[in-house]
C-alpha cells in the first residue's frame, strides 16, 4: 500500500493525527511513510509489517511529546504509564478514544518516524514542530542525505535532541539547520561530518538558551557561508573554534552578533583573505574585554559597517596586520566602543575612515 493511501487511512480519525504538525509537514514534502502505531492500530488501519520492513533498517526517530491544550489540534494528552512506553490521544475527547481505539492496558512502543529510503533532502523537515520536547535518533544507516537546512528550524519547545547517531558524512549544506531552537540548552555535534558542507549559514540563529557550543571536531575546508551563524546566541560563554578553517569563507557577517555573554573568544586562526562582508561581526559582544585578529586581512572586505559596534567592554584589538581596502564601507565600524580603544585603533590601521568611530 502505497504511503499517501496509509496516510488517508490515519487521518480518517476526525481529521486528527496524533503529531499533526509534522504529519502534515512531511506529507507535503512527500518524506513521510508510516507513523508507527502499535500492533491494535495496524491491524485497525490495515498496516503490516511487510508494509515497512525494507524502511526499518532506514533512520528511526523516537520523539517526546509535551502536554497541550485540548482547543489544540495536536492531541491533548501525554501519559507515560511505563518507562519505555506511553499513550497517545487523539483529538475525539478521553472516552471516545478510550472506548474506540484503547483499552488501560495499551500502550505504544515510542512514537517511530520511518523515512523513505529515497529521500535525499531533509529540508525543512521538523520546521515548527513546536510540539516536541525530545528528540533522539535510534537508527541512522542512510549516508546518502546531502540536505539538512532548516532541518530543526523554529522547533521552539525543543529541549533535548540526541545526535548521537546522526550521519551527516555528504552533507553540504547546513542553512539554518537549529534556527530559533532557543529552548535547547546543551547540543553535542561530536560525531558531525562536515567534511562537505559549504554553507552554515544562520545555523544556530537566537539558540539563546545554548550555553556551549563545542565545535572543534568540525571540517569547514569547503566552508564559504558563515553569515549569522551564532547570532544572538546571548547565553553563550563557550565557543571552541580552534579548528575552523576559513580560508574558502566568503561571508562572516553578523557571525557572533549579540553574543553578548561571550567572554573569550578565540579566532586568531581564521583565514580571512577571501573575506568580502565582515560587517556586524561582533556587534554587541559585550562582554568580549580582548580579541586577537592578528592573522586577520581585510584586503577584500568591501562591508565592515558596524562590526565592533557595542562592543562596550573591549580594551585590547590587535588588527596590526588588518590591511583596510580603503574603499570599503567602515560606517560606525567602532561606535560605542570606549574612547581609549579608538586612540589605539587610529595607530594600527592605515586609511582608516572618520565614519568608523561616528555612530
Amino acid at each position: 500500500m502505497e504511503g499517501k493511501k496509509k496516510l488517508n487511512l490515519l487521518n480518517k480519525i476526525s481529521g486528527k493525527v496524533v503529531l499533526k504538525s509534522i504529519s502534515e509537514n512531511l506529507k507535503k514534502k512527500k518524506l513521510l511513510e508510516i507513523i508507527k502505531y502499535n500492533h491494535k492500530l495496524q491491524n485497525k488501519f490495515g498496516i503490516g509489517i511487510n508494509n515497512y520492513r525494507k524502511f526499518y533498517n532506514e533512520i528511526e526517530i523516537e520523539i517526546i511529546p509535551i502536554y497541550k491544550n485540548p482547543d489544540k489540534n495536536y492531541f491533548i494528552n501525554y501519559q507515560k504509564e511505563k518507562e519505555s512506553y506511553f499513550h497517545i490521544y487523539f483529538n475525539d475527547g478521553i472516552d471516545e478514544i478510550k472506548r474506540n481505539y484503547f483499552t488501560k492496558d495499551d500502550n505504544i512502543d515510542k512514537i517511530k518516524i520511518i523515512i523513505d529510503e529515497e529521500i535525499k533532502s531533509f529540508k525543512n523537515l521538523f520546521e515548527n514542530c513546536d510540539c516536541i520536547e525530545k528528540m533522539s535518533f535510534i537508527k541512522f544507516n542512510k549516508n546518502d542525505i546531502n540536505d539538512m537546512s532548516y532541518m530543526f528550524s523554529k522547533f521552539s519547545s525543543l529541549k533535548e535532541l540526541n545526535l548521537n547517531n546522526f550521519n551527516t558524512q555528504n552533507v553540504t549544506d547546513m542553512d539554518s539547520m537549529f534556527l530559533l531552537c532557543s529552548s535547547l540548552k546543551e547540543i553535542n555535534l561530536n560525531n558531525f561530518n562536515t567534511n562537505k558542507v559549504t554553507n552554515m549559514n544562520y545555523m544556530f540563529f537566537k539558540c539563546s538558551s545554548l550555553k556551549e557550543i563545542n565545535l572543534s571536531n568540525f571540517n569547514t575546508n569547503n566552508v564559504r557561508y558563515l553569515r549569522s551563524m551564532f547570532y544572538y546566541c546571548s547565553s553563550l560563554i563557550k565557543l571552541n573554534l580552534n579548528n575552523f578553517n576559513t580560508y574558502n569563507v566568503i561571508d562572516m557577517c553578523g557571525m557572533f552578533h549579540g553574543c553578548s555573554s561571550l567572554k573569550e573568544l578565540e579566532v586568531s586562526n581564521f583565514n580571512t583573505d577571501n573575506v568580502e562582508d565582515m560587517s556586524f561581526m561582533f556587534w554587541g559582544c559585550s562582554s568580549l574585554t580582548e580579541l586577537d585578529l592578528n592573522n586577520f586581512d581585510a584586503y577584500n572586505v568591501i562591508n565592515m559597517n558596524e562590526m565592533f559596534c557595542f562592543c562596550s567592554s573591549l580594551k585590547e584589538l590587535n588588527l596590526i596586520n588588518f590591511n583596510v581596502n580603503r574603499y570599503a564601507n567602515m560606517t560606525n565600524m567602532f561606535a560605542s566602543c570606549s574612547d581609549e580603544l579608538k586612540r589605539k585603533i587610529k595607530k594600527q590601521i592605515k586609511h582608516i575612515k572618520k565614519e568608523a568611530f561616528e555612530y
